[in-house]
């Protein structure tokens, strides 16, 4: 089963052109790495992906399938239903300051629409289990250092039992033994049937943390095995 799906697709930026003829598809289970030079189009893609960014689909055969939905014939008002069946890792980590960590996890429960008390904080707990940071969810986030604050975004990830988490340079900002860290958990993420996509420039990841590479060049999407 493919989670993702483009056919024959452009993508901009504010009119100006970034990607062409991008087509590929990711299945279900799959780690993908998307590599390029800085302002190659990386992120661009991943924004589309979560409808940040609008795909073009201009082409009578383009589309642009994700979990099942056309981005290129969706209504505007379904992106948030998409939205809660991925997760997003930013490398900038995106926590709230003015609260801990359970309360910025809890808040993303809230406002995807959980509302008993004892089922939030049970996947809160969870999640923080997964990454190990349990005994954290007091802490604010300038408690914490830049790897633990990771680990809690990708636990803000997994919140609602993603089929697809998109991870941008996740390991960017950190030094290489935390990174590697970031990594191991990520594919144990990955191992449990979740599928990744995610943007570096550490190749070194490609070699100890095998998956599928994508690389972004010369306004062109290149895919291995294809």
């Amino acid at each position: 089963m493919n989670i993702i799906d483009y056919q024959n697709v452009e993508i901009r930026q504010q009119d100006m052109f970034v990607l062409g003829d991008v087509s590929f598809k990711v299945g279900e289970g799959e780690f993908v790495y998307l590599i390029g030079k800085v302002g190659s189009g990386k992120s661009s893609l991943i924004k589309t992906i979560y409808g940040e960014l609008e795909v073009i689909c201009s082409a009578p055969d383009s589309h642009a399938i994700v979990l099942d939905t056309d981005l290129c014939r969706m209504k505007q008002r379904r992106l948030p239903d998409l939205r809660r069946q991925m997760g997003i890792v930013f490398q900038d980590f995106q926590l709230l300051t003015d609260r801990n960590v359970f309360d910025n996890l809890a808040f993303v429960l809230k406002s995807t629409g959980w509302k008993d008390r004892k089922a939030i904080h049970q996947q809160i707990m969870q999640v923080l289990d997964m990454v190990g940071m349990e005994t954290k969810g007091y802490k604010f986030p300038h408690e914490l250092s830049g790897g633990e604050q990771q680990r809690i975004c990708i636990a803000r990830a997994l919140l609602n039992n993603p089929k697809l988490i998109l991870a941008d340079e996740p390991t960017g900002n950190l030094d290489p033994t935390t990174g590697r860290q970031i990594m191991e958990i990520l594919h144990k993420v990955n191992n449990g049937g979740t599928t990744i996509m995610m943007i570096t420039h550490n190749l070194q990841w490609l070699e100890e943390f095998p998956g599928r590479v994508f690389k972004c060049e010369d306004r062109h999407l290149t895919v291995d095995g294809e």
